[in-house]
């Protein structure tokens, strides 16, 4: 409480001339001490680091996945040739909740008690710092990892005030606190619900890849910082009244938001596009009948899709169309789109990753449809247009390749783990297959393999499988309890796009020495496979000669029980009939 008197009260102006300030007890103690003579600091020898990156150098080139099951937490190596996961690093009781990559890949996080720590290393995961935060529950990183933001809701000392919340924002290097928020429950619980409590995580936004600018939703504004100072960008919030939700574009400073309709649809809904720092409005779209509106991002920042539910004219029901913002071109041109039959529900929606294209799932479950669209394609270069339509497929989410191309279409939760492997290239499907309940599906960030888990939210079944990216099963892990599996993300490639297209074109020249590796493991996976079998041979080979063995050491006690005779070939023997009596009844019948 005295800290939140505080930071309530402390720096508040009283006028021009005055401003109150206010200290902590504490500080009067610590300012006492500080010693009259300055003594220089120690100064420490410089030690080099270790390689956290060192795990991309695999010679296999293989990529790592993070598992929780019971107790346990341990990273593995996905050896697909070998069909089976290798063991990197594993500790029980090595977080209190749960553990999350950062987004580069550079550090594992995890959350205790008294705070959160990162973990990394060359060969193995030592603890790299530790960031003191008394019951954190939720953790989130900048995009380019260099902060991490900690989140925590404790119980006011009076029932009827909300919670009070505590925003720390560290420097994930040195620990150190670069800015803390601390509130009531209500100040954080604007816009959206999800996360702790109403309040929507993560609370602070990051803008696209470059780690400056960060933003907060607040009622009638949009607050951007920079991480410069860590204040506001001009001393004060984009003002912006009944903003509702706003995203980030994933590569540029552009903010995307939307106001709902106001004055009983008399000013009409709107969605803005506006440039971060000088917060110009580049484009805006005034949109009416509106009930709902959501926002995607194409991972490149080319596009953005708005999804916009819409009253009918009754206003007793909705329909669903898209506005479509081409980004990157002049004037940010905008085309609607509307599916073939407006009145089907949207299920699920999403980009292709550094892609043109993007997939939809519609209509009504059980077998919904599902529409994949281009936003250029050879006719119709400026043009959205449809690609194909697949009628009633048992599937309510969709999962792209982080390469594009390919997709999953999933059918989890009610529709038990069904999975097709679609190549949108060709239009065709290459696999469908299914992993009983599965509850999550994950690629790896190369797009070569995929991950499908069922959590501990089923009783059974617990434990993951591995496939290829076109459908193959590879392996399944059968784990009791089983929380969590993530994939090692890795950093963006340094290859320049020629570069890659370059490779793309001359795969068959730099194919052949990985063919050759492949040759090598399927030689030595059918090596271990004749070592098997040939074992298999030699142990029923001791079994009969053991029983050889038995059968000569008996041999005189046969002979005894067969009143001498030694042999034991049927041949030598010659059957004999012999008529045997038996009384078996005796009646007596007494005659009068």
């Amino acid at each position: 409480e005295a800290e939140l008197a505080k930071e309530k009260t402390n720096g508040y102006k009283l006028d021009r001339a005055h401003i109150f300030a206010v200290n902590m007890f504490d500080d009067f103690d610590k300012f006492m001490k500080v010693p009259d003579e300055w003594a220089p600091p120690e100064h420490k020898p410089y030690t080099p680091g270790e390689n956290l990156q060192k795990w991309l150098t695999d010679e296999k080139a293989r990529d790592q996945f993070v598992i929780r099951s019971g107790t346990d937490t341990e990273v593995l190596w996905n050896d697909a040739r070998h069909l089976k996961p290798e063991p990197v690093y594993k500790r029980s009781y090595w977080t209190e909740s749960f553990v999350q990559w950062s987004p580069l890949g550079t550090y594992l996080a995890t959350v205790h008690r008294q705070g959160a720590a990162v973990w990394g290393g060359a060969n193995t995961f030592n603890r790299l710092m530790r960031y003191a935060h008394p019951q954190v529950k939720l953790i989130d990183f900048s995009p380019g990892e260099k902060y991490l933001v900690t989140y925590s809701s404790h119980e006011p000392s009076n029932p009827r005030d909300a919670n009070r919340v505590v925003i720390n924002i560290f420097d994930v290097r040195t620990g150190k606190v670069m800015r803390d928020f601390k509130g009531s429950a209500d100040e954080f619980a604007v816009g959206g619900t999800g996360g702790v409590a109403g309040v929507s995580w993560p609370v602070f936004r990051w803008g696209g890849g470059k780690d400056k600018y960060f933003a907060k939703l607040g009622k009638n504004m949009i607050s951007v910082y920079e991480t410069e100072s860590f204040t506001l960008i001009d001393k004060k919030s984009l003002k912006v009244e009944n903003v509702m939700d706003f995203s980030w574009s994933p590569t540029d400073p552009i903010i995307s938001l939307f106001v709902p309709e106001l004055g009983g649809g008399n000013q009409p809904a709107r969605v803005s596009l506006v440039q971060i720092p000088s917060k110009e409005e580049l484009r805006q779209k005034n949109l009416f009948s509106v009930s709902d509106c959501k926002m995607y991002w194409q991972s490149s920042g080319d596009y953005l899709a708005v999804k916009v539910d819409r009253y009918t004219k009754t206003k007793k029901s909705t329909y669903t169309g898209f506005e479509l913002f081409r980004i990157k071109e002049r004037d940010i041109p905008i085309e609607v789109l509307e599916l073939d039959n407006k009145n089907d529900k949207i299920i699920a929606f999403a980009w292709e990753p550094k892609g043109h294209r993007f997939a939809v799932i519609h209509g009504d479950s059980p077998r919904p449809d599902i529409s994949f669209y281009s936003m250029r394609t050879a006719q119709h270069a400026g043009r959205v247009s449809k690609l194909t339509t697949l009628k009633g497929k048992q599937a309510n989410a969709l999962f792209w390749s982080p390469s594009g191309r390919f997709i999953v279409l999933a059918g989890l939760k009610g529709f038990n783990g069904q999975l097709e492997f679609y190549n949108v290239d060709e239009l065709e499907t290459m696999a469908t297959a299914e992993h009983f309940m599965a509850t999550d599906v994950e690629w790896d960030p190369t797009g070569r393999y995929v991950a499908t888990a069922v959590t501990s939210v089923h009783e059974m079944e617990n434990g993951f499988n591995i496939w290829s990216f076109n459908g193959k099963l590879l392996y399944r892990t059968l784990k009791d309890h089983f929380f969590q599996f993530l994939w090692r993300p890795r950093p963006p490639s340094f290859l320049t796009p020629e570069k890659e297209e370059e490779i793309a074109k001359n795969l068959k020249k730099y194919s052949k020495k990985y063919e050759a590796e492949d040759q090598d493991v399927s030689m030595q996976l059918s090596e271990q496979e004749r070592e098997k079998r040939r074992s298999l041979k030699n142990e029923w080979e001791k079994k009969i000669s053991e029983w050889k063995r038995l059968h000569e050491e008996e041999k005189m006690e046969r002979q005894m029980l067969r009143d001498g005779e030694a042999s034991d070939e049927e041949e030598e023997y010659e059957a004999k009939e012999v008529e045997v009596e038996e009384v078996l009844d005796v009646t007596e019948e007494v005659e009068e």
